[in-house]
C-alpha cells in the first residue's frame, strides 16, 4: 500500500470519499507469517474485516460502502460483494477472475511468443515449484519462494518489456519484495457464474485492450452475468493501467462511478448496462 494504490486513493479522497487502503496479511506493512504468502481466502477475509472497520467509524456513512480492487483484488471485491448485498458499488480493475481459463485468448506480445515446448517446460517448472512449496507449507517449513518477476519458468512474470516497471516498483516501494509462495498457483481464483449473478451492487469493470495477464475478451463476456454492469476498455496493456496519464484517467473514471452510486439519491440502472469506452487513457471506499 506504499506505491501505486495511494495515487488512486488520493483521487477518491479529493473527490469526497473516505478511502481506506491496506496490505493483506503476510504482505507489505501488515503482519502475518510466513511472509509473501498469497492466500485468496485469507485476503477476502481481510477485505471483509476492512469493510467492517469502515462501518464502525462514526465519521463515515456505513450504508454507502464501495469496494475497489485491481488484478487479483478485482476478483476479491466481486466475490465479497456478491455475498454482501449491502455493498453499494463495486469497481474491478483488470480483474483476474479466472487464472486458468482466463489466460486462453490473452494478448501475447511479440517478445513473449515462444514455442510450445518452452511453454510446457516453463509450466512444468512452475507446477513443480508450487508442489514443493505446498509440501513445505503442510510440514510447517519455510516457504520455497519464486520471484514475482524474473526468468521464464522460474517467475510469475517474465516479459522482458516489464523489467523497467518492476525495477521502478522495487525502487519506490519500501515494503515490496520480489518473491512469492508458488503454492498460490494451486488455489488461484476460478470463475463461477453464480458469483456475478448474485451481485446486487452496480459493477464497473475496467479492462486493458491488450492485457497479457488475463484475456480481456474472457472478462468482458463473464461480466455480462452481472445484473448491473459497465465495462470500459483502455488501449493499453495490463501494467500500463497503473502509470501515467492512463492511470489518472482510470482513477477519474472510477471516482465518477462511485460518486454516482454512493450518492444519496441514486437512480436504479437498467439491467446489463454495457458501455464500452475507447478512452485514451484493494481498497474500500465510502461516502463521508
Amino acid at each position: 500500500m506504499d506505491w501505486i494504490v495511494p495515487a488512486f486513493a488520493a483521487t477518491f479522497a479529493e473527490g469526497g470519499l473516505a478511502a481506506l487502503i491496506f496490505d493483506y496479511r503476510h504482505l507489505g506493512l501488515s503482519g502475518g507469517e510466513p511472509r509473501q504468502l498469497i492466500d485468496s481466502g485469507r485476503q477476502r477475509e481481510d477485505l471483509r474485516n476492512a469493510v467492517a472497520f469502515l462501518r464502525s467509524r462514526p465519521e463515515v456513512d456505513g450504508g454507502r460502502v464501495a469496494l475497489w480492487g485491481t488484478s487479483l483484488g478485482g476478483a476479491h471485491v466481486i466475490e465479497v460483494a456478491a455475498a454482501d448485498p449491502s455493498v453499494a458499488a463495486v469497481v474491478a480493475n483488470v480483474p483476474a477472475i479466472d487464472m486458468f481459463r482466463g489466460i486462453r485468448g490473452r494478448h501475447v506480445p511479440a517478445q513473449m511468443r515462444v514455442g510450445a515446448a518452452r511453454v510446457c517446460k516453463a509450466t512444468a517448472s512452475l507446477m513443480w515449484a508450487a508442489s514443493v512449496d505446498t509440501v513445505r507449507g503442510a510440514l510447517r517449513l519455510e516457504p520455497s519462494y519464486i520471484p514475482v518477476y524474473g526468468r521464464m519458468g522460474h517467475a510469475v512474470f517474465w516479459d522482458p518489456s516489464l523489467a523497467s516497471l518492476f525495477s521502478d516498483l522495487e525502487s519506490h516501494s519500501l515494503s515490496w519484495r520480489n518473491e512469492i509462495t508458488p503454492r498460490f498457483l494451486f488455489k488461484a481464483p476460478r470463475y463461477r457464474r453464480k458469483t456475478l449473478r448474485r451481485l446486487t451492487a452496480p459493477l464497473l469493470v475496467t479492462v486493458a485492450r491488450d492485457d497479457e495477464v488475463i484475456s480481456t475478451r474472457f472478462i468482458e463476456k463473464a461480466v455480462t452475468d452481472a445484473p448491473r454492469y459497465e465495462v470500459h476498455q483502455y488501449p493499453v496493456r495490463h501494467f500500463d493501467m497503473y502509470h501515467g496519464a492512463i492511470r489518472d484517467q482510470l482513477a477519474a473514471d472510477h471516482l465518477r462511478f462511485m460518486q454516482c452510486h454512493l450518492a444519496e439519491s441514486n437512480p436504479v440502472r437498467q439491467h446489463g448496462d454495457l458501455r464500452p469506452s475507447n478512452v485514451g487513457g484493494a481498497s474500500a471506499s465510502m461516502k463521508s
